[in-house]
């Protein structure tokens, strides 16, 4: 065999290496992107490379695979809608506070699903795998929330908060935790008509509309 062809075999065997590794790592991209949404954009942009930020989407992947996560009975969804419920009764007199139980009632049901509780920056982390398209909506009620404790959160402010911790509130509980009919419907406050952030396109389709009431 000539040198020539000995040379022309290499280059084509690297060509194919090359190629499988620039698949295997496409592949990988698009899984991370559908497991991820917007969140994928988001950690990678926030990274300092796109390989840094897709390994630490990884890493939230295998934390993720070593939580116990447990559906909820239907005793415990009734549970929780019924607070909800009462969430939004109570916010009509007391908007701040009702907004201070939803995210507590936000966090007890983040641990009822086996999620682990604690620090805010981890809860969204381990959140992100399996609810990453109602993450925003968690960022932006806690937000709110923050101001709420420091005072500077007027009615308006709070409103959206209450319809953002819904959005999560709903994915979390795999249900629209408000009844529609009757009284109940009746007694729930006024919410936003209009999209919230632009979050709404994001979930749609993967949870009850949280801002048709």
């Amino acid at each position: 065999m000539s040198p020539t062809v000995v040379i022309i075999l290499i280059v084509v065997a690297l060509l194919v290496v090359a190629v499988t590794v620039y698949g295997v790592r496409a592949s990988r991209r698009k899984q991370l992107r559908t497991t991820f949404g917007p969140e994928y954009d988001k950690v990678v942009g926030d990274a300092d490379s796109r390989s840094e930020g897709e390994r630490e989407l990884r890493e939230r992947e295998k934390r993720h695979a070593g939580f116990e996560l447990k559906e909820l009975s239907a005793e415990s969804k009734a549970k929780y809608s019924a607070a909800w419920e009462e969430v939004q009764i109570q916010f009509v007199d007391s908007p701040g506070e009702a907004v201070s139980t939803a995210d507590e009632l936000v966090t007890q049901l983040i641990a009822e699903r086996g999620y682990p509780t604690g620090d805010y920056d981890d809860q969204l982390a381990n959140l992100s795998v399996a609810h990453a398209r109602t993450l925003e909506h968690y960022r932006d009620a806690h937000a709110i929330s923050e101001r709420n404790a420091a005072g500077e959160a007027d009615t308006e402010d709070l409103r959206q908060a209450l319809v953002h911790y819904r959005a999560l509130f709903a994915d979390l509980l795999g249900e629209n935790p408000v009844r529609t009919e009757g009284a109940a419907a009746e007694s729930q406050p006024t919410v936003p008509t209009q999209p919230i952030n632009n979050h709404d396109s994001d979930v749609a389709g993967s949870r009850p509309d949280a801002t048709s009431r």
